[in-house]
């Protein structure tokens, strides 16, 4: 399934984001309009600079309130189903069913899943400015500067999407804990950043054109609506905030939902082919305290029982990515542990003969152990 049809057929979520953009914008033109009567009544200056005041902070609060978390959590499904589509090659009968219901089986709590994700955006911003950094030692030729500006421009906008496929990742690897798979989605992401932020600025071009089409003609409307309305200090801002939220609504709705979809294409494309190198676990950590921080909440999570990644995902349609991608069977590639440490998988490892036991994970190979190890059983470090 290519990923413009991903986009069309996941809009339930879009409408869903649009609506509360709709809902914090109605909440604040009914403020607004309270606070209005309050400094139109009183005839003072003072009353109405406090109100403008009153206005932009309240609006501040329920949008932190709407968006922190009912946008998170369909932030989530929509993320969840994304990643369901592009596995599968096919959509969830009833998606929005479906995207709360892993949600919370994956999660178990909203909490865990804002923790997930804020430490997954730190630590992919974290990891890309040492990235970053490479150009700016490159800064001594002639109009690098600028080249470099312009690039580290289109990278900051694309890690806002990156990170939301290593979130994809959790809910694609099923038989480990959130966290584990968090770490492993941004070890991928490390391994194949390049290619995933090349295609992610190319997006970002298409879709910064579209903004600025949609900036000017909110930018009319604003125009027009301070032309037709009095002269007036209250309804000045307000008529200019107003138009900013509904450029950012449009946004937030669509051309972000456009550019997630086609990053975590490329991403859920490139995951599964990926034999994870454990070494880069140390130096990440080293990296990144945010990264370092998830890795050892993984280290503390409690072993799940092993379940099929979409078992029978290619039967019917078109493999795991489609034709549209060309990737193999998810069925047909070993689980990553057990193609990059296979000595984890027996004798006293946290899955093997007497599974079900705590395990801890070596931070120099990324080896299952079965926790009160001293050392690791792959490659000897200390524990």
């Amino acid at each position: 399934m290519k990923a413009r049809d991903i986009f069309f057929k996941t809009m339930p979520f879009v409408w869903a984001k649009l609506l509360l953009w709709l809902a914090t914008i109605i909440i604040s033109a009914v403020w607004f309009a309270i606070l209005a009567l309050i400094a139109v009544a009183t005839k003072n200056s003072t009353v109405g600079g406090i109100a403008v005041f009153l206005w932009l902070g309240g609006t501040g609060v329920v949008r932190f309130i709407i968006m922190h978390y009912f946008g998170y959590l369909v932030k989530a499904g929509h993320i969840a189903v994304i990643a369901e589509a592009v596995v599968t090659g096919s959509i969830p009968e009833n998606q929005v069913e479906y995207g709360k219901k892993v949600v919370t089986e994956r999660f178990a709590t909203a909490n865990v899943f804002f923790v997930i994700d804020k430490l997954v955006s730190g630590a992919v911003k974290q990891i890309q400015r040492v990235v970053g950094r490479v150009g700016g030692m490159l800064g001594f030729i002639p109009g690098m500067k600028q080249v470099t500006s312009i690039a580290q421009f289109f990278v900051e906008l694309s890690l806002g999407y990156v990170d939301e496929c290593c979130l994809g990742y959790v809910f694609y690897k099923k038989d480990q804990g959130a966290f584990k798979s968090a770490a492993d989605g941004v070890v991928i992401y490390w391994q194949n950043w390049k290619k995933l932020l090349a295609n992610a600025a190319k997006t970002m071009v298409k879709v910064l054109l579209a903004l600025a089409v949609v900036v000017i003609v909110f930018t009319t409307l604003f125009t027009a609506i301070l032309s037709a309305a009095p002269s007036n200090f209250l309804i000045s801002i307000a008529a200019f905030v107003f138009a900013l939220f509904a450029a950012a609504a449009i946004k937030a709705s669509f051309l972000d939902s456009y550019i997630l979809v086609q990053t975590m294409a490329v991403y859920m494309q490139v995951a599964p082919e990926t034999v994870i190198s454990y070494n880069l676990y140390e130096k990440l950590c080293g990296l990144s305290k945010k990264f370092k921080d998830l890795f050892g909440k993984a280290n503390q999570e409690q072993p799940i029982s092993p379940q099929p990644a979409y078992a029978g995902a290619g039967a019917g349609a078109g493999g795991v990515f489609g034709d549209s991608f060309g990737g193999e069977p998810a069925q047909t590639a070993a689980p990553f542990f057990d193609r990059a440490a296979p000595s984890a998988q027996s004798g006293t490892g946290a899955t093997g003969a007497g599974g079900g036991a705590a395990q801890v994970f070596c931070t120099m190979c990324g080896a299952r152990n079965t926790a009160g190890s001293k050392f690791c059983g792959s490659c000897g470090k200390q524990l």
